[in-house]
C-alpha cells in the first residue's frame, strides 16, 4: 500500500495487482492524494495536472465503487481548483458523454454513476467559473433520469444537490425543472432517493422563492406523500425540510417582503394550518379524505402523522428559542388544538387518539424541554396552565347542567380529555425537569398550578384522572415538601366525596401517585402517613358493598393505595403487613366448594366488584413481593400462600362466568388474569407446585385463544432476542430520539400503543428510561406478556414426561389454524418457549430426553422460516439456547449441519437469513462448535452467502452471522481474518450506500476483526502493517457513508484501533469527525462519539481538546455548529451540550469525558476551567445579590464585579440559560478542580509563592489567585432557588473554607487571606438557616458554620459572632422537641438536621478546647518576644477565649443533648437480637419506626459528638454533677427538653458516682465497640476522634483509677487497640493509639502504686515483710495471657517494633543469638512510632510485682537493645537518632527501676542486666575494622548502664574491663566527633559518687588521656572538632585533677600546666594564627588562670623549674587581656544554647 502514495497513480505497481486488490489500491491512492494536492505546491501540481487529469478520468471508465467514485470527484474538484481550469470543460464534455451513452449494461452502470457524482463536485466547488453550461448539464442529468434505475436517480438527486450548492442564485433558470424532478422522487418507491429529494429539495428552497411562497402548499401536501410508507430515515429527512420550507415562509416577511410584492406571504397562522391539516388529514387530497372519513375510515395513516410531529419540531427549532418565548401562547394552543373537539374524527378511536396524545406530547417535550431556558419554562409551564383552567371551567359548565342524561352524554368534555391529557402531562414533564426551581411557579397564586390540577382530578374522564394524579406526581418528584401537604390534601377530599365515583378514583390516583414518588424523594414523608393511608384504604374496601353505583370505584380505590403504600419499601411496610394480609385472606373463598356457591349466586354486576377487588388484592401482593423482599421470611410466605390455589381454581373457572355473565366481564377477567400471572411468576415455583397443571392449561389456552387477533411481536420478542440481533431489524428497534413516537409504529396499525389508562395501578411505578409518563399497554396484549413470562418459569419446573404433552399440544394448536391467525398463535408459543429456554439456561436446568427435543425442534425450526423477521432473530436465538440446554456436541453439530444443507439448498430469502443467523448463535452461546472444520464450513457459507448481491437481506444476515463467529470464535479466527477483511473491505467499496443495513452488518464485521487482532495491530511487520491498513482503510469508507449507523461504527471501529495501535490513528482528523458529529441530530451517533471521546481522553486530554479547536479555526465555512468550539473550547461545547440533551445516559456519557479532561488538564489550563464553571453558574445567577455582599469587602471586589456585569452586557453568553442540573455540575467541577490543585503542589495555596512564579513566568496559573471567583461561584450556587445546587455551592464552600483557612494575607501579617470574605460567607449560610430550608441544606450549611468558625480566620469576636448566631438558632430549634418538628419530611430527616446541629456544635467546641490548651502551653514563650508580637497574642488569646466562652454559655444545654445522641447511638449499633431492649417510642432523636433511615446520620456523626462530650466531662473532671443530673435514666428515651428533668417521676434518685459510671461506660462501650471492628470504610477521622476521645478521658483521675481498678477492662482495652494498629496503615492513628496505651499503663501504675501505698498505712512500716504482692505476677511472676495487661501491652509494642524492625523477630533472623545487620535510619514516622513505644515498655515493670518485673525484663531488655543495634547509624556531628535517643531514655528508665533494688527481684535482675550489658558489649565488631553501628550509640549505652544500675552489675571485673577497653577505643579513634563524646561520657563516669564504680575507670585510662593530650602539644588542632576534642580532655583532666588525693595531685596538675601553656600563643603569633589555634589560647589561658590560685604551690614549683614556660605565660597574659575581655562576652552568649541542645538530646545520665 505504500505505493500508491505518491503524486501520480503508480500504474507499474497497480497492473500487477489482482482485480480486488486494485480496487483497494486505488482508493488508497485516491485517499492519500486528497490529503495530498491542497499541500502540494501549485507548481508541481500544475506540471503534472495534465497526466493526473487523464488517470483520474480514466478511472471513471474503470466502473468504480461509490467511495471511489466520490473520491475521484473530490480530487478531479481539488485539482481544478488549485491548478489550471482550462481543461475543465473538456472533463464536463466527458461526463455527458458518459451520461449519454445507450449502454444500459449493470457492468457500465458504475461508470455513469461516476459521472453524475462528478459533475456534482465540480459544480459544487467551481460553480461559478462553470455558470453558462450548467443549463445543459441540469439538462443532461434530468433526462438520464428518466430512465434510471434507484440508484441513478438516488446520484442524481445527490448531484443536484451539490449544483445547487455550487451555482447559488445562478441557478434559477432550472429552479422549476429540478423541483419537477425532485418531487416525483420525493415519494419514490426507495426510501434512499426519498432522503436525496429531500436534501435536493432541502438545498432548492435557498434560492427559489416560489417554494415558500406560492408552492408551499404543493410543498406540504409533497411532503405529507413522502411521509406515507417512510422509513426513520426519510421521515427525518422529510420533516427538516418540510420544518426548514415552513421557518423560512414564517420568517420572510420580517425582512424583504416589500421588495416583492407579487410574494404571496405566509403568516404563522397559516403555516401551522398547513401542517395542522397534514396531521389531521393525511397525505390524501382534501376530497379522498373527506369522503373516507365520512365512512368512518381515518385515513390518516401513523407514518404521516409521525413525520409530521417530527417537522412541527424541525420548524420551531429553526426558528429558535427566542421566537418560541414570542409566540409560544399561539402555538401551544394551535397544538392543543390538535387533539380536541373540533376535530372529532382525529381522536375517534381510542387507539387513534393515544397516538395523536403522543404526538402533541412529543412536540411540546421536545420544544419546551429542548428550546427553553429555565425563566421561559416557568412562562411556559403558566401558559399551559392556563389552557387547563380554561378547559375546567367548559368542564365544570357541563358537569353543573342539571339534568343528569345530558352531563354524561356530552361530547364536550370527553373530547376535551386528550387535551388536558396533553397539558397536564407537559406540566408534569416541565416541573419535573425544573426541580426546586419550580418553587416560585408553585408559590404564584395568581397561577394556581396545585389548584388546577388538583380541580381537575374530578374529571369525568379515567385518563384526564390519570394524568392529573401524574402530574401530581411530578411535582412531588420535582419538590419534596409539596409531598406531604398534597398527600393531606388528597386524602382529606377522599375520604370527604367518598360518595362521588370520580372523586374517588382520582383522588385515590392523586394519593397513589404520590406514593410512588416518595421513592424519589431521599427525605421522605412522615411515618404517621402510612398508618392513615392504611385506615382510609380499610375503609374503602369495608364500605365498598355499602353503595352499589360505587362499589367498583371504591374497590379498585382501596386496593390501589394499599399496593402503592408498598413501595414505601419495608421499613415502612412491616408495621402494617398484619393487617394486609388479613385483607388478602379475606378477599378470596376458602375453598372451592365457596367458590362454586359464589359462582352460581353472583349477577354481572357482583362478579364485576368482586375481580376488582381480587386483581387489586394480587397486584398489592405482587408490589409487596417487589418492593419488599426483606419482609419475605418463611412465615410470611406461608401466610401467602392459602388463598392461592383458590385464585388459580378462579383463573380456570373464568371462561364459564364470562359465558354466563357476558361481555361486561371481558376487560376485568384479563385484568385478573394479568395480575395472577405476575404474581405467581415472582413467587418461588416450589410454592404452588399443586397448581402447575391447571396453570399451564391456561397458559396454553391464552396463547391460543381465537379471539386475539393481535400479532404483538414488537413487544413479546424484543425482550427474548438478544441486543445485537435487533440491529439486523433496522432503525425501528433501535433508540432514536423519536423513540417516543416511532415506537407505535411498530406496533401495527391494530395496535395502540401503550397508555395510563388501559393499567391504573402503573401510576405509582418508576416509568422506563427514557419516557416521561409510563406507558402500560393494552389488557390483552399485556396479559400474553406476563403468560410468556409465566410459561418460562412454570415450564422449567414441571415433569419432563408433561413437557413432551405440552409441546405436542403446541405444535398441533399451531397447525391448527391458518393464516395471520397461525402467524399470531406461531408467536406467542415461540415467546413462551424462548422465555422457557432462557430460564432454564439461567438456572441450569435440563431439558429431557430424545422426545421432548424433537418437538422443541419442529417448533424452533418452523419459526426460523417465517416471513417475520423478528420471529427468525427470535428462532435463531431459541436454538442456540436449546443447544446450550442439551449441552451435547453430537446434538449441536446436528443442528448446524441442518442449517448447512439448507443453506445450500434453499434460494428463498427467508430461509437463508434465518439459518445463518442460527449459525452465528450457535457459536455465540457455545464459544465455537469446538473443530475448525466446522468453523470453516461456517465461514465458507457466510462468505458466499455476503457476496449475494441480488438480496441485500441475505447479504446482512450472513455477516452479521460472520461478526458473531469472529467475536465468539477468538484466537481460532487469526487463520481467517485476512481474507474476512479483505471481503469486508471488497464489500464496503462495491456495495451502494443505499443498503445502509448491508453496510452496517460489514461495520459489525470490522469491530469484531479489529477485536480479533487486538494489541497485534501495533506490529511493524508487512502482514500486520496491511491490515492495520485495510482496516483504515474501512473505517475511511464508513466515515463517509450517509447512514448515521454506518458512521457511528466507523467512530466505534476507530475508537478500537485507537485502543490497541494509537500511533497508527490520526488523533487530528478522528477528532473532527467527532466534533462535527457532537451535535448530530441522531442518538446513536452522539453517543458513539462520545464513547470515543470519553476513551480518547482518558489518555491525551490535552491533545483532543487542541485539536478540536484548531480544527474549528481552520475549518470550512459548512461546519456550522450550534456549539461555540472557537470561543469556548472543547470542554465547553461539551457543557452546552450537556445541557441541551435530553438522554440521561448520554448525559452521564458527557459528565465522565468532562470528568477525564478535568482530572487531565485542570491544573494545566486553570483560568480557562474556572471560566467555564464561572461562566455556567453566572449565567442564571442574579447579579445585584452578588454586588450587594460585595460592597461590604474592599473596593477591589466592588470594582471586579463592575467588570463583571459590563462584561455580559457587550458580548453574548457563552451559555445561555443552562439548567440547574448543569449548574451543579460545574459546581461539582470547582470542587475536583480544587482538590486536583492540592496535589499538584504547594504554590495553589500559597499566595506569596504562587506571585512570585507568576512574575518569573506569566504562563504560570495558581489557584490562590481566583480566590475571588472561587468564593463568588460557591456564593452564587448557595444562594440559588436549585436545592441541589444549594447543597453543591455549600459543600464548595466548606472545600474552600478547609483547604485556604491557614493562607496568610502577605499585605496584612498576622491575618489569613479568607479573612476579606467574611461577609460573603455569612450571606451564602444566612438563607439555609430560614425556616422553610429542605433539613439537608441546613445540615451542610451546619457544617460550613462549623468548619468556618473553627478554621481560625475570623479573629474578630463580633464577626465571629454572626455565623455563631446561626448555630444558636439552629440549636433553639433542636431544643424545641419532636413537637416543633416539621411534618413535610420523615421523621429521619429532623434526626439529620438535629446531628448536624450537634456535631457542627461538637467541633466547635473541640476546636475551641484544643485553640486553649495551645496558647495555654505557648504563653510563656511568647512573653519573652518583643512588644508587637505581645499586642498581637493578647488578640489571639482573646479570640480563643472568646471562642471557648461562646460556647461555655450553651454547654449545658449541648452536654445533655449530646448525652442523649450518644446514648441513642449505642442503643442503635446493639445487634439485632437485643432489638426487644431498645424503647418502644425510640430515642432522643429518631423515633422507633425510623430506626433504620435514622442509623446512617448516627453513624455520620457520633464521633466528633463522642469526642467533645469527652472533653467536656474532662473538663468538669467527672466530679460536677448538676442538682438534677442525678436523676438522669440514661435508657429512657427521652426529648431534649425533658431530659434530666423527671424528678418528681422517679423515687430513685442516682448517686453522681453512679451517674459518672453510667458516662463512663457509654463513651468507653461505644469507643471499644466502634475500634473492636471499625468497617473498611470507616472514616479515618472517626477513628482519630475516637482514640483522641479517649486520650482526653483518660486525661482525668477518675476515669483513671476505673481503667486501673479493673484489669479485664484495660485487658480489653489494649486487644481492641492492638487490632486496630494491625488494620489501620495511618501513622497518626498508630500514635493516638499508642498514647491512650501509655495512659492505660500509667492509669494501672497509680492503682499499684496506691494499693501498696494504702497496705503500707494499713498494716503499718514495720510489718513490711509481711506485705501481699501487689502488680501483675503476683509470687509466681506468671503472665496469662488475655488476662494480663502487661502481656497485652507487651503484644502491641511488639507489633509496633517488629512492623518497623523486623529484624526483631527471632523467627525472622533465624535465632535468638544477636546477628548484627547493618544498622537502617527509619522514617520519620517510623522513627516516632518506636519512640512511643519504648517509653511505654519503659513504664511496664512498674506495673508489676517484682516476680512479673522478672519475668517481663528479658523481653523488654531485648527489644531495647535491639531497637538500639537495629538502628545505631552513624550522623554527622555525632546527633543521635531519634530511636536510639529513644531507646537509651527507656534504658535509663529500666535501670533505675525500684524493682532492680527491690530484694525479691534483686538478684535476677542483676544477673539479667548484666547479660544485657554483655549484648550491647558483643555488638561492637571484634576487630573495630568494620564498625558498622554507631560507637557514640554504644559507649553512651554502655555509661548508662554503669551510672544507672547498682554497682553490682557493672563492677564485676570481666564487665568492667570489657568497658574499659571499649573507652579506649574511642579515645585512639581517628574520628574527632567519637573522641569527643568519648571525653563527655568518661567526665560523667569519673564524677560518679560511688568509688567502686567510677575508680577502676580513672585508674585505667587517666594515663591514656593525659598521654592523648601531650601528643597534641606536637599537633596543633586543624578544625574545630579536633579543638573541642582537646577542649574536652583538658576539662576532664581538670576534674580529674580536683577528684585526686593530695599525694597525687601535684603530679598531674605538673603534667597539666606545661600542656596548656604549650597552647598559648604571643603577642605576634596571636595576630597570624588560625581561628582553632587562637580559641585554643583562650581556653588554655582561662584554665591556667583558674588552676593558678587554685594549686597556687604546684604552679608556682612549676613556673619556677622553666622560665620559657614563664615567659611565654607572661606574654600571653599581657597580650591577650583586651582580647579576652572582647571575645569572651560573645562566646558566653551562645554557649548556653548550645551546651542545652546537646542537653536535650543526650540526657540520659
Amino acid at each position: 500500500m505504500e505505493l500508491a502514495h505518491s503524486l501520480l497513480l503508480n500504474e507499474e505497481a497497480y497492473n500487477q495487482l489482482g482485480e480486488f486488490q486494485k480496487a483497494e489500491f486505488i482508493f488508497e491512492w485516491l485517499r492519500f492524494l486528497e490529503k495530498l494536492l491542497p499541500v502540494t505546491s501549485k507548481a508541481d501540481v500544475k506540471e503534472k495536472q495534465k497526466k493526473l487529469i487523464e488517470q483520474l478520468i480514466s478511472l471513471l471508465n474503470s466502473s468504480p465503487g461509490p467511495p471511489t467514485r466520490k473520491l475521484i470527484a473530490k480530487n478531479l474538484t481539488v485539482l481544478y481548483s488549485i491548478g489550471d481550469t482550462f481543461s475543465v470543460y473538456q472533463t464536463v464534455d466527458k461526463c455527458h458523454e458518459l451520461i449519454r451513452s445507450k449502454d444500459d449494461s449493470p457492468s457500465y452502470l458504475p461508470t455513469k454513476l461516476a459521472a453524475v457524482v462528478c459533475l456534482g463536485y465540480l459544480y459544487k466547488k467551481l460553480g461559478r467559473i462553470l455558470g453558462n453550461s450548467f443549463t445543459d448539464t441540469v439538462g443532461n442529468v434530468l433526462k438520464a433520469m428518466k430512465n434510471a434505475e434507484s440508484q441513478g436517480r438516488y446520484e442524481i438527486m445527490l448531484s443536484l444537490q451539490n449544483i445547487l450548492t455550487g451555482l447559488g442564485p445562478a441557478a434559477t433558470p432550472c429552479h422549476r425543472d429540478i423541483y419537477k424532478a425532485a418531487r416525483s422522487c420525493l415519494t419514490d418507491r426507495s426510501m434512499a432517493v426519498r432522503c436525496a429529494a429531500a436534501k435536493c429539495l432541502l438545498e432548492l428552497h435557498k434560492e427559489a422563492v416560489f417554494m415558500w411562497s406560492t408552492d408551499m402548499d404543493n410543498v406540504a401536501t409533497l411532503c405529507f406523500k413522502a411521509f406515507d410508507g417512510s422509513n426513520y430515515d426519510v421521515r427525518i429527512a422529510v420533516s427538516k425540510l418540510l420544518g426548514t420550507v415552513l421557518a423560512k415562509a414564517v420568517t420572510y416577511k420580517q425582512s424583504t417582503a416589500s421588495s416583492r410584492q407579487n410574494l404571496r406571504i405566509i403568516c404563522l397562522e397559516e403555516a401551522l394550518q398547513l401542517l395542522g391539516t397534514g396531521f389531521l388529514r393525511g397525505s390524501a387530497g382534501f376530497l379522498r379524505a373527506s369522503g373516507d372519513m365520512l365512512k368512518g375510515i381515518s385515513s390518516v395513516s401513523r407514518d404521516v402523522r409521525v413525520g409530521i410531529t417530527q417537522a412541527y419540531v424541525v420548524f420551531v427549532y429553526t426558528l429558535g428559542g427566542q421566537w418560541l418565548e414570542r409566540n409560544f401562547s399561539a402555538l401551544l394552543s394551535h397544538i392543543l388544538d390538535l387533539v380536541s373537539q373540533s376535530h372529532p374524527k382525529a381522536i375517534q378511536t381510542q387507539m387513534d387518539a393515544i397516538c395523536c396524545r403522543r404526538c402533541i406530547s412529543f412536540i411540546l417535550r421536545a420544544i419546551v424541554g429542548g428550546l427553553l431556558g429555565e425563566k421561559a419554562q416557568i412562562a411556559a409551564a403558566k401558559e399551559i396552565c392556563q389552557a387547563i383552567w380554561k378547559l375546567k371551567k367548559v368542564v365544570d359548565i357541563v358537569m353543573n347542567d342539571s339534568n343528569l342524561e345530558t352531563r354524561i352524554s356530552t361530547a364536550d368534555v370527553t373530547a376535551s380529555q386528550h387535551v388536558l391529557v396533553c397539558a397536564l402531562h407537559e406540566l408534569g414533564s416541565l416541573i419535573h425537569g425544573l426541580g426546586t426551581t419550580a418553587a416560585p411557579l408553585l408559590q404564584d397564586s395568581s397561577t394556581g398550578v396545585l389548584d388546577a390540577v388538583i380541580s381537575v382530578i374530578l374529571h369525568p374522564s379515567i385518563s384526564v384522572r390519570l394524568a392529573a394524579a401524574w402530574c401530581l406526581r411530578c411535582i412531588a418528584v420535582a419538590l419534596p415538601s409539596y409531598v406531604s401537604p398534597l398527600l393531606d390534601r388528597c386524602i382529606e377530599r377522599l375520604s370527604a366525596l367518598k360518595s362521588s365515583p370520580e372523586a374517588v378514583t382520582g383522588y385515590s390516583f392523586a394519593v397513589a401517585a404520590l406514593l410512588g414518588a416518595v421513592k424519589h424523594c431521599p427525605l421522605g414523608i412522615p411515618h404517621g402517613k402510612g398508618k392513615v393511608i392504611m385506615t382510609v384504604a380499610e375503609d374503602l374496601l369495608c364500605s365498598a358493598s355499602q353503595n352499589s353505583r360505587i362499589s367498583v370505584q371504591r374497590t379498585q380505590a382501596g386496593w390501589l393505595l394499599i399496593s402503592s403504600l408498598m413501595t414505601l419499601g419495608p421499613a415502612v411496610v412491616q408495621h402494617y403487613l398484619p393487617r394486609m394480609l388479613l385483607l388478602w385472606k379475606c378477599v378470596f373463598p376458602l375453598s372451592s366448594k365457596d367458590l362454586e356457591t359464589e359462582r352460581n349466586r353472583g349477577d354481572s354486576f357482583t362478579w364485576q366488584v368482586t375481580l376488582e377487588g381480587r386483581s387489586g388484592a394480587l397486584c398489592a401482593i405482587k408490589t409487596f413481593v417487589s418492593y419488599c423482599g426483606g419482609l419475605l421470611t418463611d412465615e410470611v410466605i406461608q401466610r401467602l400462600l392459602p388463598p392461592l390455589p383458590c385464585a388459580v381454581d378462579l383463573l380456570t373457572q373464568l371462561p364459564s362466568i364470562h359465558k354466563m355473565y357476558g361481555n361486561a366481564l371481558k376487560t376485568p377477567s384479563v385484568i385478573y388474569r394479568h395480575r395472577l400471572y405476575e404474581l405467581l411468576a415472582l413467587l418461588p415455583a416450589k410454592t404452588y407446585e399443586g397448581s402447575f397443571c391447571a396453570i399451564l392449561k391456561e397458559l396454553v389456552a391464552d396463547f391460543t385463544a381465537t379471539d386475539n387477533q393481535m400479532a404483538a411481536s414488537t413487544f413479546l420478542l424484543p425482550p427474548l432476542c438478544h441486543q445485537d440481533d435487533l440491529l439486523l431489524l433496522g432503525p425501528f428497534l433501535q433508540e432514536t430520539d423519536h423513540r417516543f413516537i416511532e415506537e407505535q409504529l411498530l406496533l401495527g396499525s391494530n395496535i395502540a400503543g401503550g397508555s395510563l389508562e388501559y393499567d391504573p395501578y402503573s401510576i405509582y411505578e418508576k416509568a422506563e428510561e427514557g419516557d416521561s409518563v409510563p406507558k402500560p399497554l393494552p389488557p390483552t396484549l399485556s396479559v400474553i406478556s406476563a403468560a410468556v413470562r409465566l410459561f418460562g418459569v412454570i415450564f422449567s419446573h414441571v415433569a419432563e414426561s408433561q413437557r413432551f404433552q405440552v409441546l405436542e399440544k403446541l405444535l398441533a394448536s399451531i397447525k391448527q389454524t391458518k393464516g395471520l391467525r397461525q402467524q399470531t398463535v406461531q408467536l406467542n408459543i415461540i415467546s413462551a418457549f424462548s422465555s422457557f429456554l432462557k430460564h432454564l439456561a439461567s438456572c441450569k436446568g435440563s431439558l429431557g430426553p430424545e422426545e421432548v427435543r424433537r418437538p422443541a425442534l419442529t417448533l424452533i425450526m418452523g419459526a426460523l422460516e417465517s416471513s417475520n423477521p423478528l420471529l427468525r432473530c427470535a428462532a435463531a436465538e431459541s436454538l442456540a439456547r436449546l443447544a446450550q440446554v442439551v449441552a451435547d456436541s453430537a446434538f449441536t453439530a446436528g443442528l448446524a449441519q441442518v442449517s448447512f444443507d439448507k443453506l445450500k439448498s434453499a434460494r428463498d430469502v427467508v430461509s437463508r437469513t434465518g439459518h445463518s443467523l442460527a449459525l452465528g448463535s450457535l457459536y455465540r452461546y457455545l464459544g465455537g462448535i469446538g473443530s475448525t472444520q466446522h468453523l470453516n464450513a461456517c465461514v465458507g457459507i457466510l462468505y458466499t452467502l455476503s457476496q449475494d448481491h441480488t438480496s441485500p437481506d441475505v447479504q446482512t444476515w450472513a455477516l452479521h452471522s460472520l461478526s458473531l463467529i469472529i467475536d465468539s470464535a477468538g484466537s481460532l479466527y487469526h487463520m481467517h481474518v485476512e481474507p474476512t477483511l479483505s471481503l469486508v473491505v471488497m464489500l464496503l467499496l462495491t456495495v451502494h450506500p443505499a443498503y445502509s443495513e448491508v453496510h452496517q452488518s460489514l461495520g459489525r464485521c470490522l469491530n469484531a476483526l479489529i477485536t480479533t487482532l487486538g494489541p497485534e495491530l501495533q506490529g511493524s511487520n508487512t502482514t500486520v502493517s496491511e491490515l492495520r491498513t485495510s482496516c483504515l482503510l474501512g473505517c475511511a469508507v464508513m466515515q463517509d457513508n450517509p447512514d448515521f449507523l454506518v458512521q457511528a461504527q466507523a467512530i466505534s471501529c476507530l475508537q478500537q484501533l485507537h485502543m490497541f495501535a494509537p500511533r497508527h490513528v490520526n488523533l487530528s482528523n478522528l477528532v473532527s469527525c467527532l466534533c462535527v458529529n457532537l451535535c448530530s441530530s441522531y442518538l446513536l451517533l452522539r453517543r458513539a462519539v462520545l464513547a470515543c471521546l470519553c476513551q480518547l481522553v482518558q489518555r491525551e486530554a490535552a491533545e483532543v481538546s487542541e485539536h478540536a479547536v484548531a480544527f474549528v479555526k481552520d475549518c470550512r465555512e459548512d461546519f456550522i455548529s450550534d456549539i461555540n468550539i472557537k470561543e469556548v473550547g472543547l470542554e465547553g461545547a461539551l457543557l452546552n451540550v450537556l445541557d441541551k440533551e435530553l438522554d440521561q445516559r448520554l448525559c452521564q456519557d458527557i459528565r465522565e469525558t468532562l470528568n477525564h479532561m478535568l482530572t487531565s488538564v485542570a491544573v494545566e489550563k486553570l483560568s480557562f476551567w474556572l471560566k467555564l464553571c464561572k461562566d455556567v453558574l453566572a449565567a442564571s445567577a442574579d447579579f445585584t445579590s452578588v454586588a450587594s455582599v460585595d460592597t461590604t469587602q474592599e473596593e477591589e471586589g466592588a470594582k471586579d464585579d463592575d467588570v463583571l456585569t459590563s462584561e455580559s452586557d457587550e458580548k453574548p453568553h457563552p451559555f445561555t440559560n443552562p439548567k440547574w442540573s448543569t449548574r451543579v455540575f460545574a459546581a461539582e467541577c470547582v470542587c475536583k478542580i480544587i482538590n486536583h490543585c492540592e496535589n499538584a503542589g504547594r504554590a495553589h495555596f500559597d499566595i506569596t509563592l504562587a506571585q512570585e512564579r507568576k512574575q518569573r513566568d506569566s504562563r504560570d496559573d495558581f489557584l490562590v489567585l481566583h480566590l475571588a471567583d472561587l468564593i463568588r461561584m460557591a456564593f452564587m450556587a448557595a444562594t440559588d432557588h436549585s436545592d441541589q445546587l444549594r447543597l453543591s455551592g455549600l459543600q464548595t464552600l466548606l472545600i474552600i473554607v478547609r483547604r485556604f483557612a491557614t493562607v496568610p494575607e502577605p499585605e496584612f501579617p498576622g491575618h489569613v487571606i479568607l479573612e476579606q470574605y467574611q461577609a460573603n460567607v455569612g450571606a451564602a449560610l444566612r438563607p439555609a438557616f430560614a425556616p422553610e430550608t429542605p433539613p439537608d441544606v441546613t445540615a451542610k450549611a451546619c457544617q460550613v458554620c462549623s468548619a468556618w468558625i473553627a478554621s481560625g480566620v475570623v479573629s474578630d469576636f463580633n464577626d465571629l459572632r454572626r455565623v455563631h448566631q446561626l448555630l444558636i438558632s439552629s440549636l433553639t430549634k433542636v431544643q424545641a422537641g419532636k413537637e416543633a418538628q416539621s411534618q413535610l419530611y420523615n421523621e429521619s430527616a429532623s434526626t439529620m438536621e438535629i446531628l448536624a446541629v450537634l456535631k457542627a456544635w461538637a467541633e466547635v467546641y473541640i476546636v475551641a478546647v484544643e485553640r486553649e490548651k495551645k496558647q495555654s502551653d505557648t504563653h510563656k514563650q511568647i512573653l519573652k518576644i518583643t512588644n508587637s508580637t505581645d499586642e498581637n497574642h493578647g488578640a489571639l488569646t482573646s479570640s480563643a477565649n472568646g471562642l471557648l466562652d461562646l460556647v461555655q454559655v450553651d454547654l449545658g444545654t449541648l452536654s445533655k443533648l449530646w448525652l442523649a445522641a450518644l446514648q441513642d447511638f449505642a442503643l442503635l449499633t446493639l445487634p439485632s437480637e437485643y432489638a426487644s431492649q431498645l424503647p418502644v417510642e425510640g430515642g432522643a432523636f429518631y423515633t422507633a419506626e425510623t430506626i433504620e433511615n435514622a442509623r446512617p446520620h448516627y453513624h455520620n456523626s457520633w464521633a466528633l459528638i463522642l469526642y467533645a462530650t469527652a472533653l467536656w466531662l474532662t473538663s468538669t473532671g467527672f466530679l460536677v454533677v448538676d442538682a438534677d443530673e442525678g436523676v438522669t435514666n440514661l435508657s429512657r428515651p427521652v426529648t431534649p427538653t425533658t431530659m434530666c428533668q423527671d424528678s418528681t417521676s422517679r423515687a430513685a434518685v442516682k448517686s453522681p458516682e453512679d451517674v459518672n459510671t453510667d458516662r463512663f461506660h457509654l463513651i468507653l462501650g461505644i469507643s471499644v465497640e466502634f475500634l473492636c471492628s471499625p468497617r473498611s470504610d470507616a472514616a479515618m477521622e472517626n477513628i482519630t476522634a475516637c482514640l483522641h476521645a479517649l486520650q482526653a478521658f483518660l486525661d482525668v483521675p477518675w476515669p483513671r483509677s476505673k481503667i486501673g481498678g479493673d484489669q479485664e477492662l484495660g485487658v480489653e482495652l489494649l486487644n481492641v487497640l492492638h487490632r486496630l494498629i494491625l488494620t489501620r496503615e495511618s501513622t497518626d492513628i498508630q500514635l493516638a493509639t499508642l498514647e491512650v496505651v501509655r495512659q492505660v499503663i500509667f492509669a494501672s501504675q497509680e492503682h499499684v502504686r496506691e494499693k501498696r501505698r494504702s497496705a503500707e498505712v494499713d498494716d503499718g512500716a514495720s510489718e513490711k515483710e509481711t506485705l501481699p504482692e501487689f502488680g501483675e505476677g503476683k509470687d509466681t511472676g506468671g503472665l496469662v495471657p488475655g488476662k494480663s495487661l502487661v502481656f497485652a501491652t507487651l503484644e502491641l509494642c511488639v507489633c509496633i517494633l517488629v512492623r518497623q524492625l523486623p529484624q526483631l523477630n527471632p523467627q525472622v533472623t533465624g535465632s535468638p543469638a544477636v546477628k548484627a545487620g547493618k544498622p537502617q535510619l527509619l522514617s520519620e514516622s517510623g522513627s516516632r512510632l518506636i519512640s512511643a513505644a519504648l517509653v511505654i515498655l519503659s513504664d511496664i515493670p512498674a506495673v508489676c510485682s517484682p516476680e512479673g518485673s522478672v519475668s517481663v525484663l528479658p523481653t523488654i531488655l531485648y527489644l531495647i537493645i535491639g531497637v538500639l543495634r537495629e538502628t545505631a547509624v552513624k550522623l554527622p556531628d555525632g546527633q543521635l537518632p531519634l530511636t536510639v535517643a529513644a531507646s537509651l531514655q527507656a534504658l535509663k528508665g529500666i535501670l533505675s527501676s525500684p524493682m532492680a533494688r527491690a530484694e525479691k527481684s534483686r538478684t535476677a535482675w542483676t544477673e539479667l542486666l548484666r547479660s544485657a550489658l554483655v549484648t550491647v558489649l558483643d555488638c561492637w565488631d571484634p576487630d573495630g575494622s568494620q564498625q558498622e553501628l554507631d560507637e557514640i550509640s554504644l559507649l553512651t549505652a554502655i555509661t548508662v548502664f554503669i551510672l544507672s544500675t547498682s554497682p553490682e552489675v557493672t563492677t564485676i571485673e570481666c564487665l568492667q574491663k570489657r568497658c574499659i577497653e571499649k573507652f579506649k577505643m574511642a579515645l585512639d579513634s581517628k574520628d574527632p566527633v567519637v573522641q569527643l563524646k568519648c571525653y563527655q561520657l568518661l567526665l560523667s563516669i569519673f564524677q560518679f559518687p560511688n568509688r567502686d564504680v567510677s575508680y577502676p575507670y580513672i585508674h585505667s585510662l587517666a594515663t591514656s588521656i593525659v598521654r592523648k593530650l601531650q601528643e597534641t602539644e606536637k599537633t596543633k588542632p586543624e578544625s574545630s572538632a579536633e579543638l573541642q576534642v582537646i577542649q574536652e580532655g583538658i576539662k576532664v583532666v581538670t576534674v580529674l585533677v580536683a577528684m585526686a588525693e593530695e599525694a597525687h595531685r601535684a603530679c598531674l596538675v605538673t603534667c597539666l600546666l606545661p600542656l596548656l601553656i604549650s597552647f598559648l600563643l604571643d603577642e605576634n603569633a596571636l595576630g597570624s594564627a588560625t581561628n582553632s589555634a587562637r580559641n585554643l589560647h583562650e581556653f588554655a589561658l582561662q584554665h591556667v588562670m583558674q588552676i593558678g590560685p587554685q594549686y597556687s604551690s604546684v604552679f608556682k614549683k612549676v613556673m619556677a623549674s622553666s622560665p620559657t614556660m614563664k615567659a611565654r605565660l607572661e606574654s600571653a597574659v599581657k597580650g591577650n587581656q583586651e582580647s579576652i575581655k572582647v571575645k569572651t562576652t560573645p562566646k558566653h552568649a551562645k554557649n548556653p544554647g548550645k551546651s542545652s541542645s546537646i542537653q536535650l538530646k543526650t540526657n540520659f545520665l
